[in-house]
């Protein structure tokens, strides 16, 4: 067991020198917006030095990257928290950013700027795929519609989460859940089950 409390320790400061840079830059959207930021602000807000900053991030946009793959890691433990429940990120996703509204409001309002938006969305795409794919019938094809399924899911999320974090909307999660299930899900649930028969295997 030699060396572990050191390495404990080293583990414990690259997360705060982390976690420092992450509140800087959240704090430094809500003040001027993400697209004048520089590693410079973040250094200087963050109060680390120039090499410790590009020992653990490469420039600004990875640091945006790793506070949204947070939120990515989210989306994705949900589903197997509310199995067979369609788009089940969505609860969860709003309760947890409720707790976070000062970082969703930096990230996912309007001083976030497109790349902020496009990450998100991006991230939102390949959760919502799995989860369709998941929800097809058994034996079923994806249907020819899936990626204009997914862009309206994502649209609509989106949309949602960007005018409840800059404040334009005041709801409770479970008010944003079941608003945004009521107009998307049955829909979604209707071309699923009009996805056509795959061919079984062949019988022996």
């Amino acid at each position: 067991m030699s060396g572990s409390p050191r390495r404990e320790s080293s583990d414990r400061r690259v997360r705060r020198t982390r976690r420092a840079v992450q509140q800087a830059l959240t704090e430094l959207i809500l003040e001027k917006g993400y697209e004048t930021v520089t590693v410079t602000d973040l250094i200087n807000r963050a109060n680390v030095g120039r090499s410790t900053f590009y020992a653990h991030f490469t420039d600004k946009q990875d640091v945006l990257f790793s506070n949204l793959d947070e939120l990515s890691d989210l989306l994705h433990l949900a589903p197997a928290s509310r199995p067979g429940v369609l788009f089940a990120f969505s609860l969860p996703m709003f309760e947890h950013l409720q707790e976070q509204r000062r970082l969703v409001r930096a990230l996912l309002g309007r001083r976030g700027g497109g790349v902020v938006m496009a990450r998100g969305e991006q991230i939102m795409a390949a959760v919502v795929r799995d989860e369709l794919l998941a929800g097809l019938p058994s034996g079923s094809t994806p249907p020819a519609s899936l990626d204009l399924m997914i862009t309206c899911v994502v649209g609509a999320f989106m949309a949602l989460l960007r005018k409840w974090a800059d404040g334009e909307l005041t709801a409770t999660p479970a008010e944003m859940d079941a608003a945004f299930r009521a107009v998307v899900t049955p829909g979604v649930e209707e071309a699923l089950a009009a996805s056509p028969r795959g061919r079984g295997p062949a019988p022996g």
